[in-house]
Parts: C-alpha cells; structure tokens; sequence
C-alpha cells in the first residue's frame, strides 16, 4: 500500500511507504517528521484497548510517542489557562506495556534510531511486524525483528515477540522489559497548558519466575493493572536467561542475561495482560491480570487464535471492488475495527471522534457516530445498538443539561466522555496567533437530532422493535420535545424560530454585528429538527399499545403537546437567498472573501478560520464555511426526501435546488474538515461524479496522506474513515434503509467497474448486492427470515431467502 507521508530530508534515510499490498502498510527507512503519523496508523487494538505503533524502545520525546488507551478510561482534572481554572476530562494514556530495550554490558541501552528498518502492518490478521538493525558505537549490528497483536480473542491480552540476531559479534546481552506507569497525557501540543498527569503509582513487583506486575490510579480512583510474563528461546527450545528484577514507583522491569552467537536468533516473547477496576466480571484487577498473564499460551498460539478473529471479522466486512485505493479503504476499515469492537459492547462506551489512537479532542464522543453508525446497522448492527445504548443510559445528564437551558426535553452534549455532561472547551489555542479564544462548539444542538436519526436508521435497519420500545423511542421522544421547547415563535414571520445555535459548519459561531455567541435558524438545524419531530410521531404509532401507553404516562406527553410538535415541525423558519438555502439567518449579509488573495497568500486554506484570527479578523464575517453544513441534508436524506422535508415546511422545492445549493457552497468551503469529503462525494453523485469521485478519493485516503498536516499523529479521524466506507457499501449502490424497505438507485463512479456487498438486514446475515455497469443484483441466503421488500428506483419487488433478483440498469 503507497502511504504518502513526507520526503526524508537529505541526511535522513527512507520516509516513504513502499510496496503495492492492498492488505499491508509498509514503510521503509526511519523518518522523525513522519513518525508520529506512523504511529497512528500502525497501532493495534481490539476495541478494549488501543496501543500506537511506536517503537518499544521509544518514549515521548517529541519524535516518538508511545500511547495506549482503554475504551472508556477518563480522568478528570483541573488547569488554569489564561488565568481561568477549568476542569476538563482526558482519555487517559495508560501504562506503557510494550517498553523493551537492550545492550550489551557497559554500554548504553538501545534507544533508537534504527538502520535499515521497515514497519509492516498485517491488515489481514491484525499484526505489526517490525524489522530493523540496531548499531552500537563501538560498530557492533544486532538485527532485531519484532512482532505484536492485541487479540482479537482475548482481549485483555497483548503480547510482543521480540526476535534478537548478533551480526558480527558474540557475547552476552542484557535485556530490559518493562511497565511503564509514569506515562503523562503529553500527546497534543495545542493542550501544553493542561494537566497531563492522571496516573498515581498503587503498586508494582517482579517475581521470581519472571513475571511482571503493575497498578495505577486515575485520580478519580479507577484503578488499572498490568501484569506480564517472559519466555526466551531459540528455534522453540527454553533459554534459560540470568534474571533480575528492576522496581521503583511506577515502573517495574525484568532484567534478562542472555548469550547471543552471530547469525543464531534469540526470541522473547512478553505476553501482558491489562484489566480495570470498570472491567464487567472481572473481580479485583491485579489478580485477574496476574492470573490472566499466567494462562496465556505463547506468542504462536495467541496469533493464530487472533488471526482467525480477523478472518471472521474480514468475512462480515466484504466489500469487493477493484480501485487503486483499495488499500486506503482497508486500512480505514481496520482501524474501525479495532476502535469499536464486540470487546466494546459490554463497556458502556461510545464512538471517540479520535479513535483509540491518541489524545486530540481529547478522547471525547462527537457526532462522528452519525458516520459510523451507518456503517455498523448494515455489518454489525449489535455494535450499533451498544453504541445507542451509550447514549440512553446518558438521557438523564441530556435531560439536566435542558433543564439548565430553562427548556425541557433531552440536549446532548456536543463533546460526550464518561458521564454525559457537557466536555466541550470553553477556550481554545490557535497556534498561528498563540492566542486563547473563547470556544463556542457547545451550541452545536444539532448533536441531539443526529442521536435521534441513528434511533430511526437502526429501527429502520433492523426492524428491533424491542430497542425502539425499551429506549429508542424515549430518546426520540425527549429530543423531539427538547426542540418544541427550543422554537420561538416568530409573528412576523408566522413561523418558529430555533435561535443561538450552531451549525456542523463550526467557522461561524457569532454575528459579526452582535455582542454575543450563536446564530439563529441554521437551516440543517431547523429542517432535522422538523425531521425529528415527525419521527418522534411515527416511533409512537409502531410502538405496542401497552409501551406507547407507559411512555406517554411516564413523559407526562399529552394530546396538546403532540398538537405543537405538528405545529413546530411543519412551520419551522428554513432562510433561503439567491435561489439557494442559507446557512442560517441573515448569512446573505456577510462579505464575500477573496477567495483568490488568499489562495495566492496562503497555498492550504482548511484552517481559513486561524488564518483571519492570526490577520486581526475574523471568519464570522465571511461567505466561507470549514465543511459541509447545508448540504449535509442531501447527506442523510435522499433528494427527494429533502425536497418533502422542505414541502412539508411549506417551502417549495425543485430539482434545481440540489444543484444550485451545492454549486454555491462548494466554491465556498474549504473543507477544514476530513468529513467535509464524505459529504461532498456523496452528494455530488447526483450532480458531478467526477467532482464526487476526487472527493472520495480525498476521504479514504485522507488519514493515510495526513491530509490535515499533522492531526493524524494525534488520532485517526473515525467518522471520515467509517464515512469512506459508508460511500462504497451504501452511496456507490444507492442503497438506502427506509419505509420497512431496501431501496436501489446505483451510482456506480467510471472508475469502479463493479462492486460487490454482503450486508445484514432485519435478521437476514447474508444479503448480496451486487453492482457493474448493466444491472444491479440483490440476493439472500438461506434462512427462515421473512422476506424482504425492495425497491429499485422505487419500484417494488420482494426477495425470498434463498432466491436473487437482478435488475436492468
């Protein structure tokens, strides 16, 4: 797979991936500017735990940064910026468990950098292999080939196999491995100012036998616990190494002689296993790691039970195309994999926008999940409802939050962690100026209707009556009331007005010409709003008479209520101006940028919005929008649902809409946002397959190009990949989930000559759809599944199991 990263530099070796493997990341050579970026990219993970891809010998130095991250482990602490104390919650960097170094005795431990080294990322069976040389001062080469996993099948084990070669020298080794508990959250320049330590030292010992121990604390008490045993030999046969133990607070490291022989390799394998004190079924952690470290088989073994996890995963994940970033889309796709998994089900976690992969955003939940979850109903629809979960068990710090608001109903957080609350920043650094800024980001209410839309699309996908009955429709219902309550009426205008708000544009937070934060009726807002209040309706009438009755009593909702969430939803304000819809309220008296001075000034504008602030002014005043924020109604919706959306409004709507809205904003954003691709490739198959091709191009690949110059060091960008994806399995097929049917309408781009899916749907574990250039085919599997209705260009035709249909495009 061609990894684009940056040139080494003359005095620098490699720096570039090689190879044309679709199912494996290579990068050859040592390059520092890229190493962060590589990281990220190699790490391993099985939705419990994540750990990047640094070199086990590395420590955070600005080059290098080893991190590994639990799902769901935050701390809280407080720091001061700008003279103000602010508390704020982290994804916590936990205990370093790869760290392992060598050397030879007096001289110094190896370090880095390597000679000749080569990083290779087994996308099929979840494994990275590094190779590389190891050169002393003193002119002596050891070749050291390491291999780790975090398993898929035991996931609270990781392991590292470390396999050592003299090559022109002999003698003795001395070996050090260890678990680092001393590790802070130092990740993200931008939080230098922040409280990074969350780990304090509880207890840590070697034991005779080799093995390895270590607990910690957060500082809200979450305890963790590690614990680790060795194995050495050559070609399978036990060494027995000289052995010593190395412990002081916060670390504890076993310490290895072994004797090496040019060209005769030494392996040692180091199998850790991690548990917390938030762990389901576990009991006390220590003694469930240290029990757990015990039992596991050796590193062969724990392969290949891994192995055959991605086998299965890779199977339920089938998307077969032939396109040159065939790779990209699969790289994306496993590191979905390894961010949210079945091992996250049962942990009471959502979707971080960052992945498991490092500390931007610092760990928190977005509404990246609007991306993932579509993704998840069609492949794993049990993670998509654990994800659901998440949030209702939630409802009641979304219900708080509206009551503080003075408004009833549920508003969900913009940034989500651990227990609801809102975490959004109250300021922010831009690096260009070295300035703190107020951060406005929490008006972003639109957060709640993007919940409320993955209820809706999980029912539609899935036909769980039983979720949408036990929680679905109570989050619904609270949303939709939150936004009743929100709507100010307008008599000017005769309609209701959703004011101080936020759109996913995210560049515009205030009016230039008004004293404080917010903007009024942003048309993605009002229209999901309407949406929302419509199928909070529709929830109610396919709920069982005895739940409908219990919710209605519980949520005190009564006939008159009802009657104004009709009112609201069908007479909500949508701005319109030249033809097209406005961004929001008042958005046609904004100036207009030049767009051409600046692209002279400034050859990459995504951060327009630090640029101006840097320059004195500020992005409020212009035409110019980060991402897709209008158009992400022909995002989530059809065009012909956006145009009975709008109707419903009372507003009219063409054909022309669609074209002329995207033409206008498209020469307007500057896509600041990895997102911004997902969502314009997929509306501009309507309009411009070229134009949308390019932009799918920019999204699958946009973490593997570090398209953002330097954010994926700190995190994958999760709903892009999981967008990337989405683009293949559902926009390229015109596959859409709705009315109790699968709808059809291909969208096949030139450079695909055909694509095949195989999705779940409502119980159905095998359904085939099948696209090239003359037909498009939908096929089950066997099974006692009823059978399925689908519309192809709205046309209907019902599917058995066990039988295919073909369609003539």
């Amino acid at each position: 797979m061609n990894a684009q990263t940056p040139p080494a530099g003359p005095a620098r070796r490699g720096g570039r991936a090689a190879g044309a493997d679709p199912w494996t990341l290579r990068y050859e050579g040592f390059d520092p500017t890229s190493e962060g970026l590589r990281e990220a990219l190699c790490a391993v993970g099985n939705g419990y735990l994540v750990t990047r891809g640094a070199a086990p010998e590395a420590v955070a130095d600005g080059t290098h940064y080893p991190g590994t991250y639990l799902a769901g482990c935050y701390d809280r602490a407080e720091s001061t910026v700008a003279d103000r104390v602010f508390t704020h919650e982290d994804l916590v960097n936990c205990p370093n468990w790869l760290a392992f170094a060598f050397r030879r005795p007096g001289g110094a431990w190896f370090a880095g950098p390597p000679e000749d080294q080569r990083l290779e990322l087994d996308l099929r069976r979840g494994v990275l292999t590094r190779s590389a040389v190891a050169a002393a001062p003193d002119g002596s080469r050891t070749r050291l080939v390491q291999r780790r996993i975090a398993s898929q099948a035991r996931p609270h084990v990781v392991a590292l196999e470390t396999t050592l070669t003299a090559e022109n020298w002999s003698g003795p080794l001395e070996i050090r491995s260890a678990l680092d508990g001393t590790v802070t959250n130092t990740g993200v320049p931008r939080y230098a100012g922040l409280t990074g330590r969350h780990l304090v030292p509880v207890g840590q010992g070697s034991a005779p036998d080799g093995a390895l121990w270590l607990e910690v604390a957060t500082g809200a008490g979450q305890r963790i616990a590690l614990a680790a045993r060795h194995r050495v030999h050559r070609a399978g046969a036990p060494v027995a190494a000289r052995r010593a133990g190395e412990v002081r607070d916060g670390w504890a490291a076993r310490l290895l002689g072994v004797d090496l022989t040019p060209g005769t390799p030494l392996t040692v394998e180091k199998v850790v296993a991690v548990h917390t004190s938030r762990d389901p079924a576990t009991g006390e952690p220590l003694r469930a790691a240290r029990r757990l470290a015990a039992a596991a088989p050796g590193f062969g073994a724990l392969l290949d039970e891994h192995a055959l996890r991605w086998r299965e995963l890779w199977r339920r994940c089938r998307i077969d195309a032939d396109f040159a970033e065939i790779g990209a889309l699969r790289l994306d796709l496993f590191h979905l994999l390894q961010s949210y998994s079945e091992h996250s089900a049962d942990l009471d976690v959502g979707v971080p926008a960052r992945g498991l992969h490092g500390e931007a955003y610092r760990g928190h939940v977005f509404w990246d999940e609007l991306f993932v979850l579509q993704l998840l109903n069609l492949r794993f629809p049990e993670l998509a409802r654990s994800v659901l979960r998440y949030r209702h068990r939630r409802l009641d710090a979304a219900r708080q939050a509206a009551r503080t608001e003075g408004r009833r109903g549920a508003q969900y957080p913009w940034q989500s962690a651990a227990d609801g609350r809102e975490e959004s920043a109250r300021v922010h650094l831009n690096p260009l100026s070295g300035r703190w800024l107020p951060d406005h980001s929490h008006l972003q209410r639109h957060v709640g209707s993007a919940v409320a839309y993955n209820v809706w699309q999980y029912y539609q996908a899935t036909g769980d009556l039983d979720f949408l009955a036990e929680a679905g429709a109570e989050m619904l219902l609270e949303i939709a009331r939150y936004w009743s309550s929100a709507a100010r009426f307008d008599p000017g205008r005769g309609r209701w007005s959703i004011r101080g708000v936020l759109g996913p544009d995210e560049y515009h937070d205030a009016y230039p010409w008004a004293p404080g934060p917010g903007l009024d009726d942003n048309a993605y807002t009002n229209v999901l709003a309407s949406w929302v209040l419509a199928r909070a309706a529709d929830a109610l009438d396919v709920l069982p008479g005895y739940r409908r009755d219990e919710l209605t009593e519980r949520l005190a909702l009564d006939a008159a209520e009802l009657e104004r969430w009709q009112d609201v939803g069908r007479h909500l304000h949508v701005p319109f101006h030249e033809g097209v819809i406005s961004q929001f309220d008042g958005y046609e008296r904004l100036s207009e940028l030049d767009w051409e001075g600046y692209r002279r000034r400034y050859p990459d504008l995504r951060r327009l919005d630090r640029i101006l602030e840097a320059e004195g002014d500020t992005v409020n005043r212009y035409r110019a929008s980060k991402q897709a924020d209008v158009l992400m109604l022909w995002y989530l919706f059809s065009a012909r649902e956006v145009r009975e959306l709008l109707r419903r409004l009372g507003y009219p709507a063409g054909h022309e809409l669609l074209r002329r809205t995207v033409s206008y904003y498209l020469r307007r954003t500057v896509h600041g946002s990895t997102l911004s691709s997902v969502v314009h490739a997929w509306v501009l198959t309507r309009s411009d397959r070229r134009a949308s091709w390019r932009h799918f191009r920019d999204a699958v690949t946009a973490d593997l190009r570090d398209v953002q110059g330097g954010t994926t060091r700190e995190g994958v960008h999760l709903g892009a990949m999981a967008g990337a994806v989405d683009l293949l399995q559902r926009c390229f097929t015109g596959l859409e989930v709705r009315e109790d049917a699968l709808w059809l309408d291909p969208r096949l781009p030139s450079a695909i000559p055909s694509l095949e899916v195989e999705l779940r749907y409502r119980g159905h574990w095998g359904v085939l759809v099948a696209v090239d250039r003359r037909s498009v085919t939908v096929g089950l599997r066997e099974g006692r599944q009823a059978p399925v209705e689908v519309r192809f260009r709205g046309a209907p035709t019902t599917v058995r199991p066990g039988e295919s249909y073909t369609f003539r495009l």
